[in-house]
């Protein structure tokens, strides 16, 4: 096995599929329920999902709560806020050298097909792939559809089409939305070789439709999920990611 391999089976709890934790929100979104005490809600869930994800600087912040549970980490590269002019146009705010330099397992790059920045962002995904490749860190891609139609982002064949993008480009994982269905998510999972996980998306309505999704993905070929509002904004996040934790070692 090369370096790769070896970081990517590490970050695997379980060998069947992936629970990652996305922390990433607060340059988007600003200090939002949940996410003031980071090192709080790593605490509680830790020891049940595989990794987490966060910006750089935050990582000094849960480096204790990584280490007891053997959560690992990913480093998030890219970057835009809510305030901006166009909040769907990702840029690179660190590297992958420096991700390894304080510690991460993989790295995290966000896309946004559709966007009038998108072939700035296929660009920064393609590049950053290679340099994965070259130190042998896996490349978790967060790919989404962004083209002015809340629509798109559950299209199945443009979902479908941002799974082949990341996959063609060299993403070891890919992150998409979960289309609603059963059967044209089955068609995504099997039109790429690498691991598809499914997005959490903004908080629901009630645990019982987030389980109920994610246990529809599974069935779907998923095989994962990176579950973040959902769970850090939950009023006991490590109940529910107990729960997922179920579903996904069904």
């Amino acid at each position: 096995m090369n370096g790769k391999e070896v970081r990517l089976r590490q970050l695997y709890k379980t060998p069947e599929r992936l629970f990652i934790l996305p922390l990433d929100h607060g340059i988007t979104l600003g200090p939002v329920s949940g996410l003031k005490d980071i090192h709080d809600v790593v605490g509680k869930v830790s020891k049940t999902v595989d990794a987490v994800v966060v910006h750089k600087g935050l990582v000094q912040r849960i480096t204790d709560s990584l280490d007891h549970q053997g959560c690992k980490l990913i480093v998030h590269l890219s970057a835009s806020t809510a305030l901006a002019p166009d909040s769907s146009k990702k840029e690179l705010v660190t590297s992958v050298e420096h991700a390894l330099s304080i510690g991460a397992s993989a790295v995290s790059i966000h896309v946004n097909l559709g966007s009038p920045a998108e072939n700035q962002m296929l660009l920064d995904l393609g590049k950053t792939a290679e340099i994965c490749d070259m130190w042998g860190i896996p490349l978790l891609a967060m790919m989404y559809v962004r083209d002015g139609s809340a629509k798109s982002e559950y299209d199945p064949e443009k979902v479908r089409h941002s799974a082949r993008v990341a996959e063609e480009l060299g993403a070891d994982i890919v992150k998409v939305n979960y289309t609603g269905n059963i059967e044209t998510f089955r068609d995504i999972t099997e039109s790429v070789k690498i691991p598809v996980i499914i997005a959490g998306g903004p908080k629901m309505a009630s645990d019982s439709d987030l389980l109920s999704m994610i246990s529809d993905a599974v069935v779907a070929g998923a095989k994962g999920v990176a579950i973040g509002r959902n769970v850090f904004q939950h009023e006991t996040p490590d109940v529910l990611a107990g729960k997922i934790r179920s579903i996904l070692e069904r």
